[in-house]
């Protein structure tokens, strides 16, 4: 019985080896296939990731050595000039010649790049948001008192990064329009805001006195 055993366990040893060869000719492409996936995978990130950190590392000395410029329309150019490798620094470089471009009275230029961020919808919204404030100060002699009102009452809703910018030029334009009750109760607000800080706290209690009004909302 013992002979016949192990005759019967290397016979069943015998088929289980024949049959792990088997397997390995009929599918063992599919685990090679793997191996190369991961490696191939593993060798192009780390190559994606070495090609983004040196396209943003190009870009940065690109737009340091621009802004360094003295001569703004050659700064302009060397910003124009710039790769930017992608729409998030392209944004960047943008706001920069618009910059630039609104410093040497190239107006309707100027408006006309910030208005094409604000409306571009892959951006993300603080850029679109920023843009849209620049083009707002811009036009503010060209826009009617109301247009700039209507225009920086929606942004001051929408926006919260520039909610105080936009309720300053509020303010401004109801002073202008000489309705100073609604300019001190936007100054209260203001100064009221849970997020207003000591300087604006300041700042806004100041006008509020100067306007003929009285500091009866603590911060």
């Amino acid at each position: 019985m013992s002979n016949t055993d192990s005759f019967i366990n290397e016979v069943t040893e015998e088929v289980r080896r024949d049959r792990l060869f088997a397997y390995f000719r009929k599918y063992g492409w599919i685990g090679l296939l793997l191996v190369v996936a991961v490696v191939g995978g593993t060798a192009w990130s780390e190559w994606n990731d070495a090609r983004t950190s040196a396209a943003a590392q190009e870009f940065g000395d690109a737009l340091s050595a621009a802004i360094t410029n003295t001569d703004t329309v050659a700064r302009i150019e060397a910003l124009a000039a710039i790769d930017t490798f992608g729409a998030s620094k392209g944004v960047v470089r943008d706001l920069l010649i618009a910059g630039d471009q609104a410093q040497i009275g190239r107006q309707n230029e100027a408006i006309e790049i910030l208005d094409r961020i604000s409306s571009n919808g892959d951006l993300p919204e603080i850029y679109r948001q920023i843009a849209a404030f620049k083009s707002l100060m811009l036009q503010s002699e060209s826009m009617s008192v109301e247009e700039r009102r209507l225009s920086f009452e929606r942004l001051a809703a929408s926006s919260t990064g520039l909610r105080t910018l936009a309720a300053e030029q509020l303010i401004l334009i109801d002073i202008e329009l000489d309705e100073i009750d609604s300019a001190i109760e936007r100054l209260q607000d203001l100064r009221a805001a849970p997020d207003a800080g000591p300087n604006l706290q300041q700042r806004a209690g100041q006008a509020i006195l100067a306007l003929g009004g009285k500091l009866d909302v603590e911060p």
